[in-house]
């Protein structure tokens, strides 16, 4: 038998992981839109999918769901292609 606090501390884990695993799904969900804007070269669309993206990227380094310098990492790829983009136009 599993002593008591082993069993909240299970529990706690369990909530935090569901809680995690929307904004770290979120986030990869909205980076995966605005790659695909900026490969359509859909500029006007680029740009409200990247803004979006970087939110939740910036949310997500908040709740300390991903490491800030890896939300910040992401964000500056997809400023760099999105200006790549803004270049070609």
């Amino acid at each position: 038998m599993a002593k008591k606090s082993a069993r909240k501390r299970a529990r706690q884990n369990e909530k935090q992981r569901v809680r995690n695993r929307y904004y770290r799904n979120t986030a990869r969900t909205l980076v995966k839109k605005a790659k695909e804007a900026i490969a359509n070269k859909d500029l006007e669309g680029a740009k409200i999918a990247t803004q979006k993206a970087t939110q939740s990227l910036d949310k997500a380094a908040a709740k300390g769901v991903l490491h800030k310098n890896n939300a910040s990492r992401r964000k500056s790829r997809l400023m760099k292609s999105l200006n790549t983009l803004k270049e070609e136009a």
